[in-house]
Order: structure tokens, then sequence, then C-alpha cells
């Protein structure tokens, strides 16, 4: 049974370099209740963590959830809603019959997103979006908190 109001999931990844040290950020919020995550990977891409930052919000949740994904990433919304019906149909390969990039990430955030009923909603980065921008905050102190530790 789903929940009558969607779990609301924000979620945003940074790279310091591309590649190079990367962090994503996640809000979750459901009525009252607001917890953000946040995580680091020393070598990585920004695709990689926004699709990280996608992947912790739904490996979070406890039970079969209506959820409601915001994201600024377009390789992440198009990636859910457009491409990866064809890259399934095609063995993992995209429309220039190459391996499709992430692969690893984007089997995990489809067995996730099969577990709950998940509406993907795009926003414009770096545009006032209150959440979107707490997002990227929690990514990019990931990084120097990473970097702080040595």
């Amino acid at each position: 049974m789903t929940a009558a109001k969607p779990v609301e999931i924000f979620c945003d990844g940074a790279c310091s370099g591309n590649p190079g040290p990367g962090g994503w950020g996640t809000i979750m919020r459901y009525g009252g209740t607001v917890r953000e995550l946040s995580g680091y990977a020393p070598e990585t891409t920004n695709n990689r963590m926004e699709l990280a930052a996608a992947i912790a919000g739904l490996e979070a949740l406890k039970r079969p959830c209506r959820v409601r994904l915001t994201t600024d990433s377009e390789y992440l919304k198009k990636g859910m809603t457009e491409w990866l019906d064809g890259w399934v149909k095609k063995g993992w390969k995209n429309s220039q019959k190459k391996e499709v990039a992430n692969r690893d990430l984007w089997e995990q955030l489809l067995a996730l997103s099969q577990l709950h009923t998940v509406e993907w909603v795009w926003v414009r980065g770096h545009n006032g979006h209150a959440e979107n921008e707490r997002c990227d905050e929690l990514a990019r102190q990931a990084i120097l908190d990473a970097r702080a530790r040595g």
C-alpha cells in the first residue's frame, strides 16, 4: 500500500572537476519530517553523483511509497522517463550502440524505482529553488568535509 501523499525527495550532485572528487545531497520530506543525506566519492563524475543522490533517497524509504523526486539533472530525469526502456530492450546499449554509461547505477535506480510509484520532476539548477540549492550545498559540503579529513 502506498502513502496517500507523496514522499518528497530532492537531490543534487556536484563534482570538483569532471571527473574528480564528487559529492551528493538529498533532502527527504514527508509531512513535517525532513531528513538530509549526503555522501562523497573520491574520483567520479557529476552524472554519477546525480544518480547516487537519487539512489540514496529511494534506498532510505522503508516501504513502498508514492514519491515525487525533484532533480536539476536532465540526465537523471530523461534517463528514467525517456531512455531507460530503450536501453533495457537493447541490452544496455545507447542510441549509438555503445554501452550505456553508469549502467551499474542505472540498474540500481531502476530496481529501487520499481518498488515505488515515482514522479520524476526537473527544475532548473541554481535558480533559487530552495531545496535544490540546499542539496547543492550538501553535495559541495561533502566534498569539502572529505578534503578536510585528508
